[in-house]
């Protein structure tokens, strides 16, 4: 089940990459940008400011999810798009997910996330840009999602990838078996491996598990002769406290061979999509990180001798 695939992408793994985004996590991280990463069956994304109120999708849809509601008193807040006053309601506890109702929208207000796809169907994007790839020293990145927690596909496409020479990036929380990651080791060549908490319990309260099979994780990939490249999402007020930095330094310390480490800087762009697919935003008043907060983390690492660190644009 694949909920995007963004062509051209410039931030996840060296030149320009394809990503493909699988649903499904194991982790319920409450910064996360891509709510509709998290459960693995398709969902539908509703954008009321975008229904045109034709319709459509209230004839298609047999459950019943789809009402238009028309204005029949004053005190009514109704859109002022050009739906005419006419509330669009969505009553997702009848929904299906069938897709019927998003194949009738001819206007964006609905949408599916999560498409079933084959390997071959996926490869077909992936070599769309191969000479992005040739000139740039790019290729595929596998990213969720969690891509581990579906094994068979994640490593079927990895193997094609690496039978046509496409460089491969696997973006990874670290939470499965290392007997999985032992199967995919050999198909990988840069594991963008996620750092979120430091302390077990704070990881515990921000994603729903502890960091103690993630870290175990991370020195079986490292034992193993493994590229890794180390990726630290940073949350003013949630995450970014003196304890964490000094554990992301204590990690560049115990692996020198790591390639680097990122901080990401939080940025609340991705608030509107809980709404959009009916979900409660764990962090609604938390603010993009700004620049101060940014330079922060940087001067704080390197004076723990973490030189590694670096900020990734947004």
């Amino acid at each position: 089940m694949i909920f995007d695939i963004q062509r051209t992408s410039l931030h996840d793994g060296p030149g320009i990459r394809t990503a493909v985004f699988l649903k499904g996590c194991p982790l319920r991280c409450l910064w996360c940008h891509n709510p509709e990463s998290q459960a693995r069956g398709r969902e539908i994304f509703f954008r009321p400011e975008a229904c045109a109120a034709c319709g459509e999708c209230v004839c298609v849809c047999e459950p019943g999810a789809h009402e238009l509601q028309h204005p029949t008193a004053p005190d009514v807040c109704l859109p002022k798009s050009g739906n005419f006053g006419v509330r669009h309601l969505y009553n997702r506890s009848l929904c299906q997910q069938c897709g019927s109702c998003v194949d009738s929208c001819l206007f964006g207000a609905l949408k599916a996330a999560g498409t079933e796809m084959s390997v071959e169907q996926v490869m077909a994007e992936v070599r769309k840009d191969r000479r992005f790839y040739e000139k740039s020293g790019g290729g595929l990145t596998i990213t969720g999602g969690e891509p581990m927690l579906h094994l068979e596909f994640t490593l079927d496409l990895l193997r094609a990838a690496r039978t046509e020479g496409i460089h491969t990036c696997l973006e990874t929380c670290g939470w499965t078996s290392q007997r999985s990651y032992q199967e995919v080791l050999p198909f990988v060549d840069l594991f963008l491996f996620d750092y979120k908490a430091s302390d077990p319990e704070t990881h515990r309260r921000l994603t729903g598990v502890d960091n103690a099979i993630i870290l175990a994780t991370l020195d079986f990939l490292y034992q193993n002769g493994a590229s890794i490249l180390l990726r630290c999402p940073l949350i003013p007020g949630v995450n970014d406290d003196d304890g964490h930095l000094a554990g992301i330094a204590a990690l560049d310390k115990k692996y020198p061979n790591l390639l680097g480490i990122d901080l990401l800087p939080y940025h609340n762009i991705g608030n509107s999509k809980y709404e959009q697919y009916g979900l409660a935003n764990p962090l609604p008043a938390v603010e993009t990180a700004s620049e101060t907060a940014r330079q922060q983390w940087v001067s704080t690492l390197r004076s723990l001798g973490c030189e590694k660190a670096r900020l990734q644009k947004n």
